[in-house]
């Protein structure tokens, strides 16, 4: 039901701005990637995007996950969501978009999973599902973490490539409550043919609690992103 309730909402969006059908990818050359107030902020700030307009936008649904380190605060294990193809929207409905999209799921009933989100959705209409984001272990060094986002089960099924490996190259808070919304990233591509940067942007949601207490049940926290996905050769 909820997966219905997401799609219902993403494809009324396209009809409201009078934007062609959803099951059709937009031409995205001309859109652009605007940074944040905190770009250069912190240690690590964002990377500039490249040339050109990105291969892909998409607005990720889904979860943040973590676990309750010894030091009685959470630690990151990762993400699971599902991207929707926001291609044929208005470029500045994005953020407004990806806002909207996290109330439908934040107030979801606590038994719906990320999940049957994924499940539903890839039923109902696998062309405006992007693919699906989550993580792996590192395939350079067979330790550790990261991100993959997946596109070889929906818009670019029958494509083995169709996927990139990210490492981070940019880490800045969010520039609106901060303490709620995880953080802005840049990547690089280090696998996959997907894309060679990945952007996440416009968040919503996603923080843990400030503190935990040591052997606590792991835990995911709901979010939603704008993902820009640049340098596609697929």
């Amino acid at each position: 039901m909820l997966a219905a309730c997401i799609l219902t909402f993403l494809t009324a969006a396209s009809v409201a701005f009078a934007a062609p059908s959803p099951k059709t990818r937009c031409n995205t050359s001309k859109d652009t990637l605007v940074m944040p107030s905190t770009a250069n902020s912190g240690s690590l700030p964002l990377v500039a995007p490249p040339a050109g307009g990105p291969s892909f936008i998409g607005v990720g649904v889904g979860v943040q996950n973590y676990t309750c380190a010894s030091t009685g605060t959470y630690s990151s294990t990762g993400a699971v969501a599902e991207l929707f193809d926001v291609s044929c929207l208005p470029e500045p409905t994005f953020s407004m978009i990806t806002t909207l999209a996290y109330d439908v799921w934040k107030d979801a009933p606590k038994g719906v999973t990320v999940q049957s989100v994924i499940n539903g959705l890839a039923a109902l209409q696998p062309a405006f599902v992007l693919g699906q984001h989550y993580f792996i272990v590192n395939p350079l060094t067979g330790s550790g973490t990261s991100p993959k986002w997946d596109f070889t089960s929906a818009s670019e099924a029958g494509n083995p490539n169709a996927f990139v490996v990210g490492a981070k190259t940019g880490d800045v808070p969010a520039p609106t409550n901060p303490t709620t919304n995880v953080d802005w990233l840049s990547l690089k591509g280090v696998q996959g043919e997907l894309a060679t940067a990945i952007y996440r942007m416009d968040t919503q949601g996603g923080q843990p609690p400030a503190s935990c207490t040591p052997g606590t049940p792991d835990i995911s926290v709901r979010y939603s992103s704008l993902y820009m996905l640049y340098g596609s050769s697929v």
